[in-house]
């Protein structure tokens, strides 16, 4: 179960995620607005979203209605949403391996490749060299050691091919 507040960032990186795949479908503004809005209230909780659930005060926030609320039980009971599952694109497998890297979930990956269009390593390390994705809610890595880790994984592909 997601606790603390890594998870408030996971977890709005999550809805930012969604938003922007609803965006890219040409889905409803006023659905993907409410999303971003969500993201931007769980960033910036003083508390854990879990512990809003345990006293019942989700609901209570901005902007969480109903289904919100349901999607961030879902998110705190099983460290996924179905929805966002069912949402997502499948990203180039070189894309996806990202996630294996310090400090980049499954959403901080979509969310650097659909948002900030990084589609290569070149691209990930110049974002990293240039500090700038440290200001991405959700990241907690430091530069040198995802540089460290991007060319580890740079070794690992070239002894494969």
């Amino acid at each position: 179960m997601p606790t603390g507040h890594d998870s408030n960032h996971t977890l709005a990186n999550l809805f930012l995620s969604m938003a922007e795949l609803l965006k890219t479908q040409g889905e409803n503004p006023y659905r993907i607005r409410a999303y971003q809005r969500a993201a931007d209230t769980v960033a910036n909780l003083e508390s854990p979203v879990a512990e809003l659930i345990r006293t019942g005060n989700l609901r209570t926030l901005p902007g969480i209605g109903k289904d919100l609320a349901a999607k961030i039980q879902e998110y705190v009971e099983t460290g996924t949403v179905q929805a966002y599952e069912e949402l997502k694109t499948p990203l180039p497998t070189d894309i996806r391996q990202w996630n294996v890297l310090p400090g980049l979930s499954d959403p901080i990956v979509h969310d650097l490749y659909y948002r900030l269009g990084i589609r290569t390593l070149d691209d990930l390390e110049t974002l990293a060299r240039s500090h700038m994705l440290r200001t991405r809610p959700g990241v907690g890595v430091t530069a040198d050691e995802l540089l460290a880790a991007i060319q580890r994984l740079r070794d690992k592909q070239a002894r494969s091919d």
